[in-house]
Formats: C-alpha cells, structure tokens, sequence
C-alpha cells in the first residue's frame, strides 16, 4: 500500500427517533465505512435515542471519497435488521484542507468551508468544515434513508500528515 495521507477520525456520538425493529424498541449498533475500512459501534440495548460517543480512527492511505454509515437492530436468535443507512461526501473536507495549506492557518478557529444539503450527502441542515487545533471538524446531522424514521449525529475529524504530498483536486 502507499503513505498514510492522514488520519480521519469519526466520532458517532448518537441516534435520534430510529425506528422500532423489536417490539417496542431496537437495541441499535452503527457500523462505519471508509473504503475498505470499518469500525462497528457497542450495541445500547431497548433505545430509540442512543448515545454512542465512539471514536473511530482510520490511517488512509488513499483520497478520501464516501463515508458510509449503517445502522441495525441486533438480534440474538436470527438476522440483524437494517435501521437505515446514510452517507456524507469526504470531498469539502479535502477542499478544506487545500484551502488551510494556501492559508497557512496556525492554530485557533477558522470556519474554512459551508456544506449544504444535496445529493452527495445526507444532510439535514447546512454545517461547516471549521479548523480547531490542528484537525479540521465537520458536525453532521445526517437523516437516515430507506427507513420510516432516524437521524444520526457524527462528527469527523481530519488530521493531514505532515509529511504527505497528497495533493486531490478540489470539489466541484
């Protein structure tokens, strides 16, 4: 494989209004995709409104695209039900990080880039990629698809390396 790039760190701190997949709850887990990477949440047991607080740290060694994100009901004695899936473009994330190195940023709180509701992501309401010592913070409220009700709430962290020559091309 090539150089880490980066490390992108992705905090699932909690779940609101998920479905009922059991008979009056869900004991909901999370799984987390980046590429071929992936992390999986603890399971909180009989919960519609869960708070995980997990942080996942993934070495990339690639551009970054898609995160994924995939949440379930687990059951002891048959198959996991789906509770719905989402997904959020990594691209104003990398646009951001271009736009730190042009500005030489040192450390403090800059809000570097909008990003908006659209096709590429999951969105529920317009967030921004800020820069806060060292990492770049994106705060996501993201509404779960092919499910009658969820949100989930993550935030992702990225952290280039120093050393890196990863230079990707700016989001349309």
């Amino acid at each position: 494989m090539g150089e880490t790039v980066g490390l992108l760190k992705v905090v699932v701190v909690e779940g609101r209004r998920l479905a009922i997949r059991d008979f009056t709850s869900s004991d909901p887990y999370v799984i987390v995709r980046v590429g071929n990477l992936t992390a999986k949440t603890k399971v909180i047991n009989s919960c519609l409104n869960p708070v995980w607080n997990e942080e996942f740290t993934f070495s990339i060694k690639e551009p970054l695209e898609v995160l994924k994100l995939e949440v379930f009901d687990w059951d002891r004695f048959k198959y996991d039900d789906k509770m719905g899936h989402a997904f959020l473009d990594l691209q104003p994330i990398v646009a951001a990080s271009k736009l730190k190195r042009a500005l030489q940023l040192s450390n403090g709180e800059t809000k570097l880039r909008k990003v908006a509701p659209n096709s590429e992501n999951c969105l529920l309401a317009d967030t921004f990629v800020t820069y806060v010592n060292g990492e770049l913070v994106l705060d996501a409220r993201l509404r779960l698809l092919d499910v009658e009700s969820g949100e989930l709430y993550v935030t992702i962290k990225w952290i280039e390396q120093a050393t890196s020559t990863y230079a990707p091309a700016l989001a349309q």
